[in-house]
């Protein structure tokens, strides 16, 4: 039985990923891939989905231990079905090769009471540069690690996946930050949403369109408007224009801080749950259901029509719980 209770999710046998191989052995192009899987069902009708959200957790530190020692009790007692991570996997640079010794220190040995799939999407950090996100090529290496590990699950820079009745939509918000790869994001979100058939719609990415953090807000990064790529423009249009009203919740990181906002982007409700390791402070203006400095993540419950999301501290309080209705 997995560590954190409930079944893990069967292996991806109707995945279609197309990862472009180089002539160095390196990847061309991190394409968009499509997954599909199902927790299955423990009797009695549809289980829902169940999972933990954690971003900025590769440290390998005492607090990313910590968030994952209470995911893997929660799990113990409520049921995961997988993990999302939202990006910045492995601090400072990320990795070097699928043997990078980081992969042990930063993810491996930090979950090792999890026993679940964990689901990842690309920050600024795995780009390298110190977090400038500026060496393209590292992407690849997270990718890769995919065929390395029982857990880690990165079939493209941009995939979707669908489990029972939701929909979920990774993007890389770091490219977006660059202006690379925006059209093929677009074209593929856009393929997505029109398949869909799902009741719930969740998209995923890094950078977050509001935050009260020391990031800021998207367009504005960093209180700076107006400077190329260092204040996500480019993110709050692809946002504005792709994602705000078209998905029933954006989760994201970057700033090191659990957030709630009262705004939406025209309805799409916004999360952040960058506190899997590090707290930061919080010194933005955006008006917010509730909001915390302290380590920790967000659970998500999906059955039928209802989602639950609660916010969680590291000794397994319940902070705060959002219910969002169809």
């Amino acid at each position: 039985m997995p560590a954190c209770g409930g079944p893990a999710e069967p292996p991806d046998g109707s995945a279609s990923t197309d990862l472009t191989a180089g002539d160095d052995g390196g990847l061309a192009d991190l394409a968009a891939g499509d997954l599909t899987s199902t927790p299955g069902d423990l009797g009695g009708g549809p289980r829902g989905v169940r999972f933990a959200a954690i971003g900025d957790t590769g440290k390998g530190n005492t607090g990313q231990k910590q968030v994952a020692d209470a995911i893997a009790r929660k799990c113990a007692a409520s049921g995961c079905d997988f993990v999302q991570l939202l990006g910045d996997n492995i601090y400072d640079s990320g990795v070097t090769s699928v043997t990078d010794p980081q992969w042990q220190t930063k993810f491996e040995q930090p979950y090792m009471g999890v026993n679940l799939p964990f689901y990842v999407v690309l920050g600024n950090h795995d780009y390298g540069g110190n977090g400038a996100g500026t060496e393209f090529d590292k992407a690849k290496w997270e990718i890769l690690y995919t065929a390395s590990s029982m857990k880690w699950k990165l079939p493209a820079n941009h995939y979707r996946r669908t489990v029972e009745n939701v929909d979920f939509f990774a993007l890389d918000t770091n490219l977006m930050m660059f202006n690379r790869e925006v059209d093929k994001q677009k074209e593929s979100l856009k393929n997505w949403q029109a398949a869909s058939t799902a009741t719930w719609k969740i998209a995923l990415g890094h950078h977050p369109y509001l935050s009260n953090g020391p990031h800021g807000n998207a367009g504005s990064y960093e209180g700076l408007p107006g400077v190329p790529i260092v204040d996500g423009k480019n993110v709050k249009e692809f946002f504005d224009q792709n994602v705000c009203g078209k998905v029933d919740l954006y989760l994201s990181g970057h700033d090191h801080s659990r957030q709630w906002l009262v705004e939406t982007c025209k309805g799409t409700e916004l999360a952040v749950s960058g506190a899997g390791a590090t707290g930061t402070e919080l010194k933005g203006k955006n008006a917010s259901r509730w909001q915390s400095t302290s380590i920790g993540f967000l659970y998500v419950t999906i059955t039928g029509r209802q989602l639950v999301a609660e916010f969680i501290d590291i000794t397994g309080k319940v902070e705060f719980t959002r219910t969002l209705n169809k």
